[in-house]
């Protein structure tokens, strides 16, 4: 399937063009490069042969081509490492081409790990897994990212909030250059940034403050290098030096666990680091209009305590990395030995202690700003993709849903429909009685209408024509399963989810709640004495939903409840052999089943 011909397309085509030439011209280079250092290389062993062998030129003639060499690999690696960026630039175009199409549910993180199945929607809504409405919309770079997206689809916001983040989304819809940044931010690094783990390194306890220990470490660096320079410049035998190494070593023995154990929390939250600060770098390079986005970027900006320092969030974190890059080098075979007799470990563990002392109780403040930036980018991306979808209206006058040519915005060429539940019943129905056959569209309704109660609560534009929300909690009905490990059947796992729904009416919010095929495992008489009282009760606390059905007896609980209730069902016909369905929600009960002829269909002798 190819990518439908939209300005988002047309955009993610020119730039993906754009990207690929730009690989190209810088392989092109590369092959240069390559072929030039093997001419360097060449010319070295030539000068070798000449200086030291012939002795036609000078000694010094191979140090030539060997700094040129030199020269030429820096620039080599810096080639390589731009070409990768650009590369990662061919694949986010590539994936927002995929997504354009339709073919997105193999790529992107799925989110399984926020699937809760006893949440009152999630599962029931395919929020989580391969192929669902987070797959198709995060395009966070790191875990807190994914989990403020993950939170804003699990747990609906207030409606001030929604009105701030639909302001933000509409202002970084078009920004698609800086979503191609984030997503090359961190360059191959998979979804990274425990936020946890981090969160828990910058608020532990100091364990190395400047002090006494921290000027015993830099008297004993001096002693160290003066004995040698004593022993190798002067002439001064090596006693100075070793009597030095030797105070060293005493000292280590009180300081050397706790170096230890600063450089190893260190060495864990350095990759974290390196992916948090390449984030953190793009938003602060940008300006924005909206009061939510400068608010943000202002708190990764702003100066910290010491008014001589004006670093940003991303220069705090680029020197930590470099003194954990430097206490790393401890370990070069080479450099080991400098490293001890200069209490190179010491000196950087002191520095990494006093980083966190300063500035480690920001950290909090940028994970939250990015989890939120990462999670509004990754809306104005979906938005973008989606320019027919508006933003919703948000009611806080009224308990209402009123939805007009809804579609779910994960089903290609899915037939729009309208609904309205209103909790008043002088102005709407609170409850709609969905008949119909099997396979005729009624769970498909059901899920649409959840899941664009979702996104408009989340802060994101919508599949409808228009949409007019209140702020509800919301819960479903629709997938839910049996368990042998538990020991709880399909019938008793559906009675637990109608008490969790019938609770959520003793909140703040109004409830929406959404029941596909209620009660179907149990006899006629108790299904319809058992649903009548389940929706009596939830109309009477104010909530407003729907449930479907294809048992026409219970069709008759609409006229029950009078005003409050409103009969409706989707139709089929068989032709030619098959069951041919329109999807066309319409007034008034279904007149007939396809259950007999679908059996038939598909060749069962009834």
């Amino acid at each position: 399937m190819e990518a439908p011909d939209t300005a988002a397309a047309r955009r993610y085509r020119e730039n993906l063009e754009a990207r690929r030439s730009d690989v190209a011209a810088r392989e092109g280079r590369e092959r240069v490069l390559t072929a030039a250092r093997l001419v360097i290389f060449v010319v070295f062993g030539i000068l070798c042969w000449t200086s030291w062998g012939a002795h036609r030129t000078p000694l010094w003639a191979p140090v030539v081509p060997v700094v040129l060499f030199g020269a030429l690999a820096l620039v080599h690696e810096i080639l390589i490492q731009e070409r990768k960026c650009r590369q990662r630039a061919v694949l986010y175009y590539e994936l927002g081409l995929r997504r354009l199409e339709g073919a997105w549910s193999d790529q992107g993180s799925t989110g399984e790990r926020f699937l809760d199945p006893h949440h009152p929607y999630a599962a029931d809504l395919d929020l989580f897994g391969s192929g669902s409405l987070f797959q198709r919309i995060s395009v966070a770079r790191t875990r807190a990212g994914e989990a403020r997206l993950a939170d804003w689809l699990l747990e609906p916001s207030p409606i001030s909030a929604v009105r701030a983040r639909q302001t933000a989304v509409l202002e970084l819809r078009d920004e698609v250059d800086l979503r191609e940044r984030l997503f090359v931010a961190g360059g191959d690094l998979s979804i990274g940034l425990h936020p946890e783990d981090l969160l828990a390194w910058s608020r532990a306890p100091v364990v190395l403050r400047a002090g006494s220990d921290h000027a015993w470490a830099w008297i004993l660096a001096v002693l160290a290098f003066a004995g040698l320079v004593l022993w190798l410049g002067l002439g001064a035998g090596i006693s100075p030096l070793a009597g030095a190494i030797v105070l060293q070593l005493i000292f280590r023995l009180r300081i050397q666990r706790r170096v230890q154990d600063v450089a190893h929390a260190a060495d864990d939250a350095a990759m974290d680091l390196r992916l948090l600060s390449e984030v953190l770098a793009v938003f602060e390079r940008r300006s924005f209009r909206s009061e939510s986005l400068r608010r943000l970027r202002d708190s990764l900006v702003r100066s910290d305590a010491d008014a001589a320092s004006d670093r940003p969030a991303s220069g705090w974190i680029k020197l930590l990395r470099r003194e954990v890059d430097c206490l790393e080098a401890r370990r070069n075979s080479l450099f080991a030995p400098i490293a001890f007799l200069f209490l190179w470990d010491v000196q950087f563990a002191f520095a990494i202690e006093r980083w966190r002392e300063r500035v480690g109780t920001r950290v909090e403040e940028w994970l939250d700003a990015v989890a939120e930036l990462e999670a509004l980018s990754s809306l104005a991306g979906y938005a973008f993709e989606r320019p027919d979808d508006p933003f919703p209206e948000l009611s806080e006058d009224a308990t209402v849903f009123h939805g007009e040519e809804m579609l779910h915005p994960l089903v290609p060429g899915a037939v729009a429909n309208s609904l309205e539940l209103r909790a008043s019943a002088s102005t709407g129905p609170s409850l709609l009685v969905i008949s119909g056959s099997n396979m005729s569209g009624k769970s498909t309704l059901l899920r649409t209408t959840g899941v664009l109660l979702v996104l408009a609560l989340a802060g994101a534009p919508v599949s409808a024509r228009r949409l007019v929300a209140s702020r509800f909690a919301l819960g479903a009905s629709i997938q839910i399963h049996d368990s042998i490990q538990s020991g709880i059947s399909h019938f008793y796992a559906e009675i637990l989810r109608l008490r969790q729904i019938v609770e959520l009416t003793r909140g703040e919010h109004p409830v929406l709640f959404l029941i596909d095929e209620i009660l179907q495992g149990t006899n006629s008489h108790d299904r319809r004495v058992g649903v009548a009282a389940v929706l009596r009760s939830l109309v009477e606390r104010g909530a407003v939903g729907m449930i479907t059905t294809h048992d026409l007896a219970l069709a008759e609980i609409a006229d029950s409840l009078g005003p409050r209730a409103r009969n409706v069902h989707f139709e089929d016909h068989l032709a030619e052999g098959r069951m041919v369905f329109d999807y066309r929600l319409r007034d008034g009960v279904v007149t007939h089943s396809n259950a007999i002829a679908l059996m038939r269909a598909v060749g069962l002798d009834v």
